[in-house]
């Protein structure tokens, strides 16, 4: 019998009502997009403290990092133990996909410099230019690889000095580090794979009704994905790829 394969996912956000309510909570949205059939996925709400004990990394084949409305360069106690388990993991060569937050963690852990967005903040749909020089063909992105992504984007941090041993794979017109690998264990990604225009758009209405963005931005968030999509299956299908290291058949 082939063993159960188990991954481990860190949730840096707290489940919103609607979340809850629409898929039962950013679990499932990220093990739906995430998961095969026949596998094991534990969430630790990172976010509350919750972590798993040091003895049990070993355990597990992945594990995936989510955003987070926190900022990735602070001190708060959670977020120093969350860099404490990922310089494990990374000692360790454990697979560790970063989203968002949890990209630029990884880029903090390794030595990089996260902070503020220079270009601003970003809240839409928008396209990617992947850095075909940087990728082996027949590696976790395919062989065919495409000019570019269509990807949701939510964050006003970014990683701004790349860690050393870092490759960057993509960039966009406001962001030179929109993905980046180190080695064959760490996969980061600023956009947001798991999201879908329904998250995209509750999240844009949330924070309106807060104050932290105007009616114009909310605006101009939910035009980019007027009559468009983001390129879902083909990032599920590289995150995949990378977390059960896989090579896809040519």
């Amino acid at each position: 019998m082939v063993d159960q394969k188990k991954f481990a996912l860190f949730l840096a956000t707290p489940d919103s009502e609607f979340v809850k309510k629409a898929y039962g909570g950013y679990h499932n949205v990220f093990v739906e997009t995430f998961g095969d059939e026949g596998e094991h996925w534990d969430s630790f709400r990172v976010v509350e403290g919750e972590f798993p004990d040091e003895k049990d990394l070993d355990k597990y084949d992945g594990f995936v990092i989510s955003g987070s409305s926190h900022d990735s360069f602070e001190n708060d106690p959670w977020i120093l133990k969350l860099c404490e388990i990922v310089k494990k993991l990374d000692e360790m060569k454990k697979k560790v996909l970063g989203i968002c937050f949890g990209h630029q963690i990884i880029a903090r852990v390794r030595g990089g410099t996260v902070g503020r967005a220079r270009k601003g903040p970003e809240l839409k749909l928008g396209n990617i230019t992947i850095v075909k020089d940087a990728i082996t063909p027949g590696s976790y992105f395919g062989n065919e690889i495409p000019d570019s992504i269509a990807i949701i984007k939510l964050h006003q941090d970014e990683v701004l000095v790349l860690p050393e041993g870092a490759k960057v794979l993509a960039y966009s017109d406001k962001y030179e580090v929109e993905m980046f690998s180190i080695e064959d264990h760490l996969f980061c990604i600023q956009g947001h794979p798991e999201y879908n225009k329904e998250i995209l758009f509750e999240i844009v209405d949330r924070v309106l009704r807060l104050g932290f963005i105007k009616q114009e931005m909310a605006d101009a968030a939910k035009a980019t994905m007027d009559g468009k999509g983001a390129d879902r299956k083909y990032l599920e299908t590289i995150c995949k790829n990378f977390l059960k290291g896989r090579v896809p058949a040519n």
